[in-house]
């Protein structure tokens, strides 16, 4: 057995009531240590993770600058330890309403840095072009967006959607926490053991026959019925008013997930609405970038926080 991955800087849990949810929060520091120059950093992780995901770049930045930053990282909605929706599906705008009401909750008066990873990327795209006064700066890992749809997919989409319904949605158990860790570096083969083992115990939790189950709702699993909308979200983007770090693997290949539906071309054009972006692509690395290369990541983002 691993011996797990030991914090440098270590984690406060904190429940936040938002839109009807109680929100749970991985907070490193408090409110004391916001100012105008160095806010609040909120983090907000992808599908199928956790707040706690970013432990080893918050450490990273820790070595490198102090403990004298703000951040927190919430569990999405049906998600870790926060609230499941209690509905059969999960719909995008609920992110950017829980979003809004956590920032609120958290920094009602003072602009905030916000950084999203996946599908956390794509939710802090769209909050920072709706509300972007709210935002100081914006960081987002591998956020690429969505192939865009056309309306004759509609009906196919909502028919397996209904279809979907029909059948319990649940996702797979484990005999142990080590089975979990294996998941975890099976999927990303770069995740080092003692990392995977630490993981485990914060993506899944034992039932009381034994058996880990992961810490996320199933109906997570369901189509969305709603077709994403590129153009709706282009003009979303276009409206971000903070300055834009964007981050990649050099590893990581849109091309496996989408095929010839939506190009590095195409994600790259939508990008070049954003008015002020600096991108960065991060050597040796997937679409975990915060797992790959947390000292790497932190150097880049504390250059460009300031």
């Amino acid at each position: 057995m691993t011996a797990p991955y030991a914090p440098q800087r270590a984690a406060t849990a904190r429940q936040v009531p938002a839109r009807g949810l109680s929100y749970h929060l991985e907070t490193w520091g408090d409110a004391s240590l916001a100012t105008p120059d160095r806010p609040l950093l909120l983090l907000l992780h992808g599908w199928m993770d956790v707040g706690a995901s970013f432990q080893f770049m918050v450490d990273a930045m820790a070595a490198q600058e102090g403990a004298a930053r703000w951040i927190a990282a919430p569990d999405w909605r049906g998600f870790g330890r926060t609230s499941a929706s209690g509905s059969d599906s999960y719909w995008f705008p609920d992110y950017l309403g829980d979003l809004d009401a956590l920032i609120e909750a958290l920094s009602p008066t003072q602009p905030i840095d916000l950084l999203g990873h996946s599908m956390g990327g794509n939710v802090v795209m769209g909050y920072a072009g709706v509300r972007p006064e709210r935002v100081r700066k914006l960081v987002n890992l591998e956020g690429f967006g969505l192939p865009a749809t056309q309306p004759a997919q509609a009906p196919r989409r909502l028919r397996q959607w209904l279809d979907e319904l029909k059948a319990p949605a649940e996702f797979r158990l484990y005999a142990s926490a080590d089975a979990v860790a294996a998941r975890l570096m099976q999927t990303n083969p770069r995740l080092a053991p003692n990392k995977a083992a630490w993981l485990a115990t914060r993506w899944a939790a034992p039932r009381a026959d034994g058996q880990w189950a992961l810490l996320a709702d199933g109906a997570h699993k369901r189509v969305n019925p709603a077709l994403y909308q590129a153009d709706e979200s282009i003009a979303t983007w276009a409206a971000i008013g903070a300055p834009l770090l964007w981050i990649e693997g050099s590893e990581t290949d849109i091309a496996k997930y989408w095929g010839a539906r939506y190009s590095h071309a195409e994600f790259e054009a939508r990008l070049a609405h954003v008015a002020q972006v600096e991108s960065e692509i991060l050597a040796d690395c997937g679409h975990m970038l915060h797992h790959d290369q947390p000292e790497a990541l932190a150097a880049r983002l504390l250059r460009f926080l300031g």
